[in-house]
């Protein structure tokens, strides 16, 4: 699954060129608990067509309902809705109780949208343009007639709106880089691509990639280090080696310890981990500060010993990353396998030194 905000604009651009009335909602302001955050954007088409969401899915289903409703009816007479046109406009859900109920929200959730009616088709195109070759945009709405203007921008950044502008700034797809094409990887690609991330896999050997399985991940034959280098991991990257082979592993990973990538691990034990870190220390030249950011073993503890187990942990700690959210340490793999062995340890040395009682 591509990045949703790109898929949104996409479609929306291409029922836009294709002549169709559509609108685009963005989520501006929530109030307590709201199932989808603040930017978030859904597209809906004359004929009642809906890409990306906003909701749960009965706000979806209002929007849907309303505004198909007045495109089907407009010039029926009496019974006439005007097709909805004009400068962008607010809307709130959930303001009550009922109304809570009745679109879903949470107890006491409320949100807000702003609604731009028929989108230009031009300034669209030149955004998903901007979005497709890799670039960070910032999309600004001139809230008195919709006007769009479309900027380059530095960082991500949170959206803002005034009494004048909305600002919402949309970033190119999150991208995983996985050394080595083997079962494990298999599973790990699967949870990224639905988790929004463009996949990449490198991996030289030929038996390895031959039985490769997962549709929508790009495989390639390069050697990691110069496939690092080329990938040129920034800010919406993360580069995981899986192959337990230093020869393919440690080069890679030394050239994504110099990029901006976001998350870059390897797999492995707490043994192989520490050897890897003196290994990298003692040929490679590089400093405690740098191997820092070298993450191993990789995952949240769970438990997993399967692959698909070891992936859904892997998956869980990029996401975390990716969200900012801090880990408790106690979900460090390295740390609670280390607690553990300690309390085993315990366990059978207090076993082995109780007496034995004579018959």
């Amino acid at each position: 699954m591509e990045n949703l905000d790109v898929m949104v604009l996409r479609t929306l651009r291409d029922w836009r060129q294709a002549g169709k009335r559509a609108l685009l909602a963005t989520v501006v302001r929530t109030w307590g608990s709201s199932p989808r955050p603040v930017g978030s954007i859904m597209a809906l088409c004359e004929d009642g067509a809906v890409v990306g969401s906003v909701s749960g899915g009965c706000i979806e289903d209002d929007l849907i309902y309303q505004y198909t409703q007045a495109y089907a009816t407009a010039g029926a007479g009496a019974e006439s809705k005007t097709i909805p046109s004009g400068p962008p406009t607010f809307v709130k859900y959930g303001i009550t109780a009922d109304e809570a109920h009745r679109f879903g929200l949470p107890c006491g959730g409320t949100l807000e949208l702003l609604l731009e009616y028929d989108p230009e088709a031009s300034a669209l195109a030149e955004l998903v343009q901007a979005l497709e070759a890799g670039q960070l945009m910032q999309r600004s709405v001139r809230l008195t007639d919709g006007a769009v203007t479309l900027a380059p921008a530095t960082a991500p950044a949170d959206l803002s709106v005034t009494a004048l502008v909305l600002v919402n700034t949309f970033g190119p797809e999150y991208r995983m880089l996985l050394i080595g094409a083997g079962q494990l990887t298999e599973y790990l690609a699967t949870m990224a691509l639905f988790s929004g991330f463009a996949v990449t896999v490198c991996d030289p050997r030929e038996e390895y990639r031959s039985a490769w399985s997962v549709p929508g991940a790009k495989v390639l034959s390069d050697m990691p280090d110069d496939l690092v280098i080329a990938f040129k991991p920034d800010r919406r990257s993360c580069v995981i080696a899986l192959t337990h082979d230093p020869k393919l592993d440690d080069l890679a990973l030394m050239e994504a310890l110099s990029t901006d990538a976001f998350y870059i691990g390897a797999i492995g034990s707490r043994r192989n981990n520490e050897t890897r870190h003196q290994r990298m220390a003692e040929h490679f030249g590089l400093n405690e500060a740098t191997l820092a950011r070298l993450r191993g073993p990789i995952g949240i503890y769970i438990g997993s010993k399967t692959p698909p187990e070891i992936a859904v942990s892997v998956m869980a700690e990029v996401l975390a990353v990716k969200n900012g959210v801090v880990l408790p340490r106690d979900m460090e793999v390295a740390r609670a396998k280390n607690e553990r062995a300690v309390v085993e340890n315990d366990a059978e040395g207090l076993v082995c030194g109780v007496a034995r009682v004579p018959s």
